[in-house]
């Protein structure tokens, strides 16, 4: 087969045949082609109004495609196509005399256990939250009354956090092993939309997420697998620096290898690990504000004042390095999307942004944070970076009364409470209230958080609005600890395997999910089981 790259096509076009494209750019016959398939699929809106859809595109040729390679190897965008395929590990030669225990059933925790429950591993999750059809009843209960479940909400339950966010699957992880793809091709297989296989920013939704996330784990234990769900895991047992079994809230377990998959929220945990003894240290992460606009205006600065009502929500993505070396970023950009109270410890509050597969609320949102590391807490104290990220989820609860405390962005920079909304309203999932917002962060973040907005409003117009919406606080960007892991995955307590966004190793459902397997196949190599 042979592989188009770039193959660009103006939007008033796309009616047209993409074949007809495709022969032209090989310089064949439409007959010559058998078939074709899309790997690829952008926008790029570079020169509006004038606007293309981009492709790369592998082709199956009736001809001897070798002589048409040769007749344009001029063109950098044709060559070969040699698909890569993701490869299971094999097994090795150490005897478990257990079967492996995942804890936490987010995107990590899911893939490394299915990966293990397809190599016949019959893997035990632990899951402290519920199922995604209980877990989904509560998070509504929260949202419309306030009463949350420290142990199933936007943050704890089956599919982790990423189940009630945008569901976001593009990462910059580099794959030359191609798991992105097996993780995409899972996911399809499990009910997602397969055009997520070739768009070049995929997402699923959380609508659809949660069936996935349920199909899933319906084929995890189809392969052997079992899943506890309301099991959390209180206390570890080592013995000679190597696990030995859990201490749960339903029991204890045997365990020679036990996978960390815990998420970013699980301070608990992390706690207590860090009373055990396992090797762990601070890290840097970022802090800020969910920022809502129109959509409208955001489609007309990435696409232009007439585009075409047809294209899909638009996205954004925004960085800049401020001279007092902080970054200031979007983060998990929802088009078309909802604020969401993402709480999980009583009495603290963090907001997160979620979209349904449409992406077809009026508003879009992101988090624009500001970095934070060693001005804010000692990087060799992880425990002291939990306590800031708390300090400042108190803080957010305390200024909303435990409603979502928001603010306009013009009353944030004059210091007053916010008495309404102005041009637009927010879209939120979560009761919400005026507050003053600039209470929360020290005035060195509020300033860097302020020259990040003006500079993105040169970036895009009106992005630094009086009237955008502020919502406090975002403070779980990623997990403030990292775990230490070896070159073989475990940590310095052997058989005990740190893994994910929790862990410190991903940022993100793909990044996760990958991590996940990346675990799985280091267990898959050593091991051989006792029990098959």
């Amino acid at each position: 087969m042979i592989q188009i790259n770039q193959l660009k096509i103006l939007l008033t076009d796309e009616t047209c045949n993409i074949k007809r494209h495709i022969a032209r750019e090989l310089r064949v016959n439409e007959d010559d082609i058998v078939k074709f398939n899309i790997l690829k699929k952008s926008i790029d809106a570079r020169k509006k109004p004038e606007i293309y859809y981009v492709y790369s595109v592998a082709v199956e040729l009736k001809i001897k495609e070798s002589k048409v390679l040769a007749r344009i190897k001029y063109n950098h965008n044709i060559s070969e196509y040699c698909e890569k395929r993701y490869d299971m590990p094999k097994k090795g030669d150490a005897l478990l005399q257990h079967r492996p225990v995942v804890i936490g059933a987010g995107p990590a925790g899911l893939f490394c256990g299915y990966l293990l429950a397809l190599c016949g591993y019959s893997p035990l999750i632990l899951e402290r939250g519920k199922s995604v059809e209980g877990r989904m009843a509560d998070v509504s209960e929260f949202w419309e009354s306030g009463r949350l479940d420290p142990d199933s909400n936007v943050q704890f339950g089956e599919g982790g956090a990423g189940t009630f966010s945008d569901g976001k699957l593009n990462t910059l992880v580099k794959d030359k092993f191609s798991r992105n793809k097996f993780v995409l091709q899972s996911f399809v297989s499990f009910g997602a939309p397969e055009n997520i296989l070739w768009d070049a920013k995929p997402h699923i939704g959380t609508d659809i997420l949660m069936n996935v996330v349920k199909n899933m784990r319906t084929e995890i234990q189809r392969l052997g697998g079992e899943f506890r769900f309301g099991t959390k895991v209180e206390d570890f047992n080592f013995e000679k620096n190597k696990i030995a079994g859990l201490k749960t809230s339903t029991g204890e377990i045997e365990a020679d290898v036990a996978v960390l998959a815990i998420g970013h929220s699980a301070r608990d945990t992390f706690s207590k690990l860090f009373q055990r003894q396992v090797s762990m240290s601070a890290k840097e992460f970022a802090v800020g504000f969910r920022v809502e606009h129109p959509q409208q205006m955001i489609n007309e600065s990435q696409y232009g004042d007439h585009y075409p009502a047809f294209l899909p929500a638009s996205p954004y993505k925004l960085a800049t390095k401020l001279d007092n070396r902080r970054g200031v970023y979007s983060f998990c950009m929802c088009p078309g999307g909802y604020v969401v109270n993402a709480s999980s410890v009583k009495e603290q509050l963090v907001v997160n942004g979620m979209s349904y597969s449409g992406r077809n609320s009026s508003n879009a949102n992101s988090a624009i944070v500001v970095s934070v590391g060693a001005g804010e807490y000692s990087l060799d104290d992880p425990m002291g970076a939990v306590a800031y990220q708390t300090k400042l989820e108190k803080k957010a609860y305390e200024l909303g009364g435990g409603k979502i405390p928001q603010q306009l962005y013009g009353d944030f920079l004059e210091n007053k409470i916010s008495k309404g909304y102005g041009s637009f309203a927010s879209e939120t999932k979560g009761v919400t209230c005026g507050a003053n917002l600039r209470e929360v962060f020290s005035e060195e973040i509020n300033q860097s958080f302020e020259q990040g907005m003006k500079l993105f409003g040169k970036k895009i117009q009106g992005f630094d609005c009086y009237d955008a919406i502020l919502s406090g606080v975002e403070s779980r960007t990623s997990s403030p600890v990292r775990i230490h892991r070896d070159e073989f995955f475990e940590s310095n307590m052997k058989g005990l395997y740190p893994c994910g966004e929790g862990a410190g190793y991903a940022g993100g459902i793909m990044s996760a999910a990958m991590d996940g397997m990346k675990v799985a196949e280091e267990i898959i190599r050593k091991y051989r089981t006792s029990y098959e």
